[in-house]
């Protein structure tokens, strides 16, 4: 599906989506908790159903509601599994671990950029504790053997998620088990955010030491919060001069994506942005700084490793609306431009395709994003949001 989008600011109230950050967490503590949950959670996507499609071939019972999800825990594990992981990386890298702690033969399927995203060094760490795991095919993880007790190594420097993977096995395999982060720890507050989630479910992640006894403990009814990330879009809209309010977003969330709010209140000036914890903001924030006064985004590595190759796309994106970039290994630097109407391919990126649809609101001719269904990876009902507050766009079919 391809979009145009004619210039025009944005008006109205968006109520934030629910946080796939923590809607992963809360269903995998949910899956293996000792009686039902509620989990509350108005709206999903494909990552979030990617995960409960894996805890349902766990043996699971997740069924949608017309409020969120009620999920039955597992009772009895399968002797063997495949597990769909989509286009989500989440979701890979957090079940990974979890079937390597219950001892379950499993097959992990991987689609779009998924299969060569980076698994080091979490795949040598899980092999070094008691599994065997192997590629089959380029688009298939085969998980085999159980993990055991004891002290896991993890360098944090690669992915934040390959620790939350790892405090999720920990907890499953029960009793105590220490986890050693070693070297940078990237995206700090979504190990937070893991760490709140299994203290909901009665496990202890306090210092370096998990400890838990199964099942978890359920806490009856759970709200998913405000997805930040998500509503940075509609943030950055207000700051580019459209009469926008996000409701929703919880200003004491362990979300990382939250510091958003403090990057675009100063946006009367040159941006300065470490990306290290918020690699998920650069497109949308590179978008106000093309737009204004210019950026400077710095520790921009793992940007190369997402969806896109974030630092090529965004560049790209930028080039076409008419801002200038430059980067290196570790910075990407935006020069301010006034956009112009423009095509831009979104690369199966949902992070491309909404930051282009806000810069289109300012634009001085139509837009068009090619590929604009990938939205439906984190906020299916963004062009529907979109137009709502009367963003003009035109659907068509490629």
């Amino acid at each position: 599906m391809n979009l145009t989008i004619h210039p025009g600011l944005l008006s109205g109230t968006v109520h934030a989506i629910p946080s796939k950050s923590q809607a992963h967490r809360l269903l995998i503590c949910a899956a293996f908790a000792d009686r039902e949950t509620t989990l509350i959670c108005h709206q999903t996507n494909q990552d979030i159903e990617a995960t409960a499609a894996c805890l349902r071939a766990l043996g699971a019972v997740i069924t949608r509601t017309e409020t969120g999800y009620l999920i039955e825990p597992v009772k009895h594990l399968p002797e063997s599994a495949t597990l769909d992981c989509n286009e989500s990386g989440s979701t890979l890298r957090f079940m990974l671990p979890v079937a390597a702690a219950l001892g379950i033969t499993t097959t992990f399927l991987l689609k779009g950029r998924l299969p060569s995203r980076p698994m080091s060094p979490l795949w040598e760490e899980l092999t070094r504790m008691g599994c065997t795991l192997s590629r089959p095919a380029p688009n298939k993880i085969l998980c085999q053997g159980k993990l055991h007790c004891g002290e896991y190594i993890i360098n944090g420097s690669v992915s934040s998620q390959f620790v939350t993977g790892l405090l999720f096995a920990m907890a499953l395999i029960g009793g105590e088990n220490k986890l050693t982060v070693t070297g940078r720890q990237e995206s700090k507050p979504y190990i937070e955010m893991t760490r709140r989630a299994l203290s909901l479910f009665g496990v202890s992640t306090e210092n370096t030491t998990v400890s838990s006894s199964l099942p978890f403990h359920s806490p009856g009814t759970l709200l998913v919060e405000g997805d930040w990330s998500n509503g940075a879009f509609f943030l950055a809209a207000k700051t580019l001069g459209s009469c926008v309010t996000v409701d929703g977003l919880d200003p004491d969330s362990s979300q990382g994506d939250k510091v958003v709010a403090d990057i675009l209140s100063g946006s009367g000036e040159t941006m300065t942005v470490d990306a290290a914890d918020i690699p998920d903001l650069v497109p949308i924030l590179a978008v106000v700084a093309g737009a204004q006064h210019g950026g400077v985004f710095h520790n921009i590595g793992r940007l190369r490793l997402k969806e896109s190759d974030r630092v090529a796309s965004v560049s790209a994106m930028l080039e076409a609306l008419g801002a200038k970039c430059q980067s290196n290994e570790t910075t990407l630097t935006v020069f301010p431009g006034i956009y112009h109407g423009c095509t831009i391919d979104a690369v199966n990126d949902h992070r491309i395709a909404m930051a282009a649809a806000i810069a289109a609101t300012v634009a001085t001719g139509d837009v068009t994003i090619l590929g604009a269904e990938c939205v439906n990876k984190s906020y299916p009902g963004f062009w529907e949001e979109f137009r709502r507050l009367g963003g003009q766009h035109e659907q068509y079919i490629r």
